[in-house]
């Protein structure tokens, strides 16, 4: 016959209720990482998205400029500045299409990465005590 110790059993039932009360609380906090994670990440995608905009918009102006600037070709002076403007408006273009781009990259995939890492370590942790 196994005499199993009152004090022995209150410890174990503590030690099982601590640790379900920590593994809940780990879940939250997960959570609430992946949150943060993907609401960054929802900001920089809408972000870039606005810079594309504003760039499609600008290419739109450069390129009414150059049609001001073909009817405009006779005097000298006035196509060119027609052109200078044009050439401006398009590196304006290019500058915010390119950050765009950086940006949805940036935001792309939507999964949040730092999350998933901390969950896969805290269950590498989770496995590792509980072979001891």
């Amino acid at each position: 016959m196994t005499y199993v110790d009152d004090e022995t059993d209150r410890s174990v039932g503590a030690l099982v209720k601590q640790g379900s009360e920590q593994l809940s609380q780990l879940v939250r906090q997960e959570i609430k990482l992946a949150q943060a994670e993907l609401t960054s990440k929802g900001k920089r995608a809408g972000f870039g998205g606005g810079l594309f905009g504003a760039a499609g918009l600008f290419a739109f102006f450069a390129t009414a400029v150059l049609i001001v600037t073909v009817i405009a070709a006779i005097p000298l002076a006035v196509w060119a500045a027609s052109l200078i403007v044009a050439g401006g408006l398009l590196a304006l273009a290019g500058i915010l299409a390119l950050i765009g781009r950086y940006e949805i990259k940036r935001a792309v995939p939507p999964v949040p990465g730092e999350a998933a890492g901390s969950v896969r370590q805290d269950m590498e942790t989770l496995k590792e005590r509980a072979k001891r």
